[in-house]
């Protein structure tokens, strides 16, 4: 079981609460976890990754065991601690502004 956390705005949009949780087949990438993330919840297609190019939108940003893998390239292998379940997938919303 992956652990995923979202922004508030992204968890208010999919009528959820808390940290959620998603079965990813191996192997476990950044892509699957958010191929499974929009299966499950369809209303955030296009929220998190562009429709057509699945590319990160921007003001979003994915950390992995305190590290900000934004810029890694989407198929590398999660550790091992995403995949246990022992640390969280955390989606970010960037703050931007002056």
């Amino acid at each position: 079981m992956i652990r995923v956390t979202l922004p508030y705005h992204l968890r208010k949009l999919a009528c959820m609460d808390g940290e959620l949780q998603l079965d990813v087949a191996a192997p476990v990438t950044m892509r699957a976890v958010l191929d499974a993330l929009e299966a499950k919840y369809p209303v955030l297609r296009g929220t998190i990754r562009d429709h057509v190019t699945f590319k990160r939108r921007p003001f979003i940003r994915f950390f992995v065991c305190k590290e900000d893998w934004s810029l890694e390239p989407p198929d590398k292998a999660l550790p091992e601690a995403i995949v246990s379940g022992s640390e969280p997938f955390l989606i970010i919303g960037a703050m931007a502004g002056g």
